[in-house]
């Protein structure tokens, strides 16, 4: 992941309300995404992840599509986007997500029990949306074979293995005092 921690290390930091921020194209779609480190980062996925059998990849709306979508188009599995908001189709569950910054409902359409699911998000900040994302389709009854985040923020995988899930991630990161560092690649959370 020599283009990813690179493209980590140079990204810009600003600070909101006390918080450092580390501004990235995997993580906000700027500054702009080369195709490189997409690249880069889809194979690291794909060959990170448990793909076998998978129905649907499953992704949150709105930074973990453009990924899911390059990792759908190499391997073939329908993408599903939890969406902010209800479209009130048949089927349409709604799910509960907390994180550090917000509390909002989002919505899954189209993944139903007995399929084989990979989750897939840009950045695991607090874990609060993956582990509600987890926790709904476990609720449906949906067959989850992996969760992947690209990025995850020291501490980012605690809700997550509190809920009892453990997701793959490709790079972890510390932003302290304005700088970041690179912890670990290729980090597994148990």
């Amino acid at each position: 992941m020599e283009r990813l921690e690179q493209s980590l290390l140079e990204a810009p930091i600003v600070e909101k309300e006390g918080y450092h921020y580390f501004v990235h194209p995997i993580s906000d779609g700027v500054p702009m995404l080369e195709p490189e480190l997409m690249r880069e980062v889809v194979i690291g996925i794909i060959r990170r992840a448990e793909l076998e059998d998978v129905d649907r990849i499953v992704t949150p709306e709105a930074m973990g599509i453009h990924i899911s979508t390059a990792v759908s188009l190499m391997t073939d599995i329908p993408l599903v986007v939890v969406r902010k908001r209800s479209y009130g189709l048949d089927g349409e569950v709604a799910l509960h997500q907390q994180t550090g910054y917000s509390e909002s409902e989002m919505f899954i359409n189209d993944v139903h029990a007995g399929d084989r699911v990979l989750v897939l998000d840009d950045v695991l900040s607090t874990g609060g949306t993956m582990a509600a994302i987890l926790r709904a389709l476990e609720d449906i009854g949906a067959d989850i074979a992996d969760s992947v985040a690209v990025i995850e923020k020291v501490g980012g995988s605690d809700a997550v293995r509190e809920a009892g899930y453990d997701v793959k991630t490709l790079v972890t990161v510390d932003v302290e005092g304005g700088d970041l560092r690179i912890v670990d690649g290729q980090t597994v959370s148990d």
